[in-house]
Order: structure tokens, then sequence, then C-alpha cells
């Protein structure tokens, strides 16, 4: 079997990121996870279909071949060693890792890809909280904002890679403090505008439920039981 192309690998990738979260696979939401038209992904998946990377059922779903899911979880896994990399070693920013690791991983061979590994101390989870392939037990604790109540104080763990799609968000959530590691209160939810306030180091802030729902959070007191509340 051929290596894939940048363009497949992307695919896999993706692929493999919402199957992971339990979501169904389809034309629609690739189109929109890949920003592409919807005859482009056609054209694509049966590409890959003929390649032996993907199989389509007859509901539409989309689900890798075993050659692909090996294939997937290593483009993932170049994919947030990269971003490992440039945060703590490198100190590049950490809302522009996922965008420049999108550049490099696909020049990164799994034989330095290992040495990253090794390098970094602890690579279960990316700079953004996600769990690298292998590593999905340890976020199973982490809970959704928006399934949270109001008044409590939470350690923000994971921003899903929904959310790393959108470098812009990724630098607001970055000045307001909103990164994994810290503590944040959520203030309240309002359904009726489908809203939440949530208040960290930086002060307030409302938040739209279609990012709150990409925060995953879990009590403030599972990472280390002396982090302070943020400032009232």
């Amino acid at each position: 079997m051929a290596n894939p192309t940048p363009t497949v690998e992307d695919y896999l990738g993706a692929i493999y990121t919402l199957a992971r979260d339990h979501e169904p696979v389809i034309g629609r939401k690739l189109a929109d996870w890949m920003e592409v038209s919807a005859p482009t992904v056609t054209a694509t998946i049966q590409r890959m279909t003929r390649d032996g990377w993907v199989v389509m059922h007859d509901d539409k779903t989309i689900h890798l071949t075993a050659a692909g899911l090996e294939q997937a979880a290593s483009v993932v896994r170049r994919h947030m060693l990269t971003e490992l990399l440039l945060a703590r070693v490198l100190g590049v920013p950490w809302a522009r890792v996922h965008e420049e690791a999108d550049r490099m991983e696909h020049g990164l061979s799994s034989e330095i890809a290992a040495r990253v590994a090794e390098l970094i101390d602890d690579s279960s989870l990316c700079p953004h909280g996600n769990p690298l392939p292998g590593h999905e037990h340890e976020t199973e604790r982490f809970v959704p904002l928006l399934q949270c109540e109001a008044g409590g104080v939470y350690t923000l763990a994971r921003v899903h890679e929904e959310v790393e799609r959108n470098p812009e968000l990724l630098r607001f959530l970055e000045a307001h403090e909103l990164m994994p590691g810290n503590v944040l209160r959520l203030v309240e939810l309002l359904p009726f505008n489908e809203t939440i306030t949530v208040e960290s180091g930086a002060g307030r802030v409302v938040l739209g439920y279609a990012v709150g729902q990409h925060l995953w959070v879990c009590p403030a007191r599972e990472q280390g039981g002396a982090a302070s509340e943020p400032a009232a």
C-alpha cells in the first residue's frame, strides 16, 4: 500500500478524531472539518476507499480500515508530538502550536517522532489537553463545561480539536487565560440565549454554547488541591 498524501493524512486525522469521540463520520461533517466542498470530500473518500484506508457503510458513515486506523493514529500522534515540541521546547505561544504543527507534521518521520516522545517527559496529552493515541483513558474523567453547575470551580483540562481549528478563538481563549491547567469559575448558564459566563484569572468572559461544549473540565482539587479560585 502506497504512503498516503498529506491531504489523505489530514482526512485520516479528522476521521480518527471524530470516531474517537463517538461522533458519526459523514461527508457533511468532514466537509465542515476540512473546509472544503461536499463534492471534494466525496472524491477524496472514493480514492481513500479504493486505496484501502476507509470503508463506507450502508448508512453513509465512514470508517477506518485496520490499515487506515494504524496510519491515522500515526498522523495524530505526530501532530500532537509536534505541538508538544513547539510548546515545551521552542516556547511557541499556546494559541499558535496547532497551526504551526499542521505545517510541520507531514515531514516528521516515525524515528524523529519517537525521539520527540523521549525528549518530552509527559507526552500523554497535547498542549490543548487532548489525548495522544493510546492515552484516551486519561481524559475519561473530564466533562464538558456545559454539563457543570453554575457556581462551581473547575480546572480547565481539555480544549477539543474542534476549537483548535479556529486560530482566532484560540487566541481569544489564551488572552482570557482559558487554557488547560488554569482554574475557572462557572458563573452562570443562560439556556435562552445559549451563553455561559466564566471567570478566570483574567476576569469574566461570556462564551457561546458552541464553545462551551468543547471546553472540558474537572474539579479543581483533582489538579493538586492548592489551586486558588479566580479573583472576583
